[in-house]
């Protein structure tokens, strides 16, 4: 098949969620395939980065869109009663540099990758399989609940225009993708169930187990200038680390990622240590004794928890984050949905080495079991051919007619 594969951003570095799921997949595709890249960059893309898609891809075309013009847009779909992110993605020199290349393709199938995208390939008449992710109208809803004032009428109204854009998406794409039951659920439609669950994977060969002196006894990963991310670090610094300081003292703590925001910098300190952005995120997993991500907001399934199992930490998490791993609690995974619970588990690690190793092995035979990336691509290329075999294509004339 010849297929084009369009993304709200270039795909490298693997910084972000988005990303690595586009990277691994468009690597998979490659293989029986061939793969042709369409994205828009608020920055410069650097030549080593794009070297890294260069053996998969045919060819790549990669759009700078200027943030002033992304602002003005933004503004824009807020009077046209719209979703906002979607402004911001969106502008005349994407959805005309788009069509020229889709028309230079001629691809078999268009995949591309949340609703972001879709006011540049809504009205293309290749079949068309979207990827949701995640359900980014429940990311939103969650993060309402931690926002107040203007940001959370701001939260509130992307809420709203996120659940009309999942609907509608339904209309306009031959098939669509998901990263877990619990996101389809949350996609606002009667045929949620028709959605294809295509999860996450691990490189296995990259991320195991490394010798390490253990700097740290926690360990949290991530995007740092992500809000979930953010409001995890505070989360854990400011409500579960003093009650594990209770019980240990000396308890270090590792929060590693790049971007970190102002809010999150503020937390290093004696026992608290915010690294940044590192080459190496592996080495950041191996210098703990244990990986904590206790998030309170976000969605879709938590690569940082994959990674971690993968590499050999014992995992303590929340609810929102395992309802979409589907770790066993107790035996792969802790869970705990309070700052006393989670700060238990964390104690009864620390106490005990062989608890410790327990829930590793169990944690990283999980993974080895359930997140593969060539069993996902496998399966995501089956969509793939069934929309190509069909042989028809929905064609929207709403909700993204309107003229920039």
């Amino acid at each position: 098949m010849k297929i084009l594969v369009v993304l709200p951003r270039f795909p490298y570095p693997l910084e972000k969620g988005d990303k690595l799921r586009a990277f691994y997949q468009i690597k998979e595709l490659a293989k029986h395939n061939d793969v042709y890249l369409y994205c828009v960059s608020h920055t410069e893309v650097k030549p080593e980065h794009m070297e890294k898609l260069k053996p998969y891809c045919r060819e790549m075309k990669v759009v700078h869109s200027p943030r002033l013009v992304n602002y003005k847009n933004v503004v824009r779909n807020y009077f046209y009663t719209k979703s906002l992110q979607i402004g911001y993605w969106d502008s005349v020199k994407a959805r005309r540099s788009y069509k020229r290349f889709e028309q230079q393709v001629k691809p078999d199938v268009i995949y591309s990758q949340m609703v972001r995208t879709m006011p540049w390939i809504s009205r293309s008449v290749v079949p068309k399989v979207m990827d949701f992710q995640d359900a980014l109208s429940m990311n939103t809803e969650r993060r309402m609940d931690t926002a107040h004032g203007l940001w959370r009428y701001i939260l509130h109204f992307e809420f709203k225009m996120l659940r009309s854009t999942e609907y509608n998406a339904f209309k306009i794409f031959d098939a669509l993708t998901i990263i877990s039951e619990t996101d389809s659920e949350a996609i606002p439609h009667r045929k949620n169930g028709d959605i294809h669950i295509i999860p996450n994977g691990v490189d296995f060969d990259f991320f195991k187990p490394l010798e390490r002196e253990k700097k740290y006894d926690i360990v949290f990963c991530g995007n740092m200038h992500y809000e979930p991310n953010v409001h995890a670090s505070r989360y854990l610094v400011e409500q579960v680390m003093p009650l594990v300081w209770e019980e240990f003292p000396k308890a270090t703590l590792l929060l590693a990622g790049a971007y970190p925001k102002h809010k999150v910098s503020k937390l290093a300190g004696e026992r608290v240590t915010v690294s940044g952005y590192v080459d190496d995120i592996r080495e950041s997993y191996a210098s703990a004794r244990i990986f904590a991500a206790p998030m309170q907001t976000g969605s879709g399934l938590q690569n940082k928890l994959l990674e971690a199992m993968a590499m050999g930490l014992p995992c303590v998490t929340t609810s929102i984050a395992n309802d979409s791993l589907h770790a066993e609690e107790g035996t792969e995974v802790l869970v705990g949905n309070s700052a006393q619970e989670f700060a238990a588990h964390i104690i009864e690690l620390l106490r005990n080495g062989e608890r410790r190793d327990e829930l590793a092995a169990g944690g990283s035979a999980f993974v080895h079991r359930n997140y593969s990336w060539e069993t996902a691509g496998e399966k995501l290329e089956g969509v793939l051919k069934q929309v190509v075999m069909a042989g028809t294509s929905k064609v929207a004339v709403e909700p993204f007619n309107n003229k920039l």
